[in-house]
């Protein structure tokens, strides 16, 4: 039977990492390699994994160089077929690890298959259903962005792609995951595998307006690296209307409407069709520049009300 090894970071993150040590712990997947790389937390994290320490195959505790350091340290040990990691705020849903596993069987000439998340708020509620595809290598390229935690990797590929960049601190996953659809093909399976959280102290929030600069790092690494520049070139003028894009995006999250607003109408000049993927966006960091913001409020309200309905309506289980 194939091994799996998870990976989760942890930091000060004591409030949410029970929930996802025990989403990896009571998976129903027999054979699971568990490892979890403490930075030296001094909330309470540590009594959280000693808690659980005969269940882990390592664990340690100590300063690292941030999150790209530890998830590489934990992927250095893994040991098994399939990879992967799951931050100490996100937790798995019931039996994504034997559906992963069974996708990989299913697909041997896949390097990475992805299914579907929920995003949460703090209390572990849905706030959003992200929507995702059969994406390829060119749609990376265009900042189609995965919900990682619902990724897993053959590690074969993942060894021959390289593991996590340690200069990138916001898309440093989706800069691995283009270096790997490079080499072989993903897979999407539209299933839901996995909670992402978000909450004031995550990085999606609290450092929202820094993404942007890593999409455009990304964009000027891919039109020189000999691994991707064929494919980027095929999209060059969506590559670097995405980015603009997803700068807008984060810029809005942080609250910087005219910064979002101006980085819309680049990705707008540059290729149109890219930029209205997100109309309605632009429509809020235009009325919000006439301090109209409470538009955005209660339709974030309104999304968040529709996204517990749908929960509330679906059946358990991660299908």
């Amino acid at each position: 039977m194939t091994l799996v090894s998870i990976v989760t970071p942890s930091y000060n993150q004591a409030r949410y990492l029970e929930q996802t040590m025990r989403s990896v712990l009571e998976q129903d997947y027999p054979r699971i390699e568990y490892l979890v790389i403490d930075g030296a937390s001094t909330d309470g994290s540590l009594d959280i994994i000693q808690k659980y320490a005969d269940r882990l195959a390592y664990w340690v505790s100590e300063k690292d160089s941030g999150q790209a350091d530890a998830i590489n340290k934990g992927l250095a040990r893994a040991k098994g077929e399939i990879v992967a990691w799951l931050n100490s705020d996100d937790f798995y849903l019931p039996g994504a690890v034997t559906a992963a596993v069974k996708a990989f069987e299913t697909h041997p000439e896949a390097g990475l298959i992805y299914g579907d998340t929920v995003a949460v708020d703090e209390t572990g509620e849905a706030i959003h259903f992200p929507r995702y595809a059969q994406w390829t290598l060119e749609d990376l390229l265009t900042f189609h962005i995965l919900g990682q935690p619902a990724v897993f990797m053959r590690r074969e590929v993942l060894l021959k792609a390289g593991f996590l960049d340690p200069s990138f601190h916001f898309l440093l996953d989706h800069h691995l995951w283009i270096r790997m659809a490079s080499l072989a093909p993903m897979v999407y399976v539209p299933e839901r595998w996995a909670a992402g959280r978000f909450h004031e102290t995550a990085k999606n929030v609290a450092q929202a307006a820094k993404f942007g600069e890593e999409a455009f790092r990304i964009v000027e690494w891919a039109e020189s690296d000999r691994r991707v520049s064929g494919a980027w070139m095929r999209v060059c003028r969506q590559s670097r209307a995405a980015a603009y894009r997803i700068n807008a995006r984060y810029l809005l999250d942080a609250g910087l409407a005219r910064q979002s607003f101006q980085s819309y109408l680049r990705s707008l000049f540059i290729h149109p069709p890219t930029a209205l993927l997100e109309w309605k966006r632009i429509l809020f960091a235009f009325v919000s520049l006439f301090g109209l913001g409470a538009l955005r409020q209660h339709y974030n309200r309104w999304r968040k009300a529709r996204a517990q309905k749908r929960a509330r309506s679906e059946p358990k289980g991660n299908g």
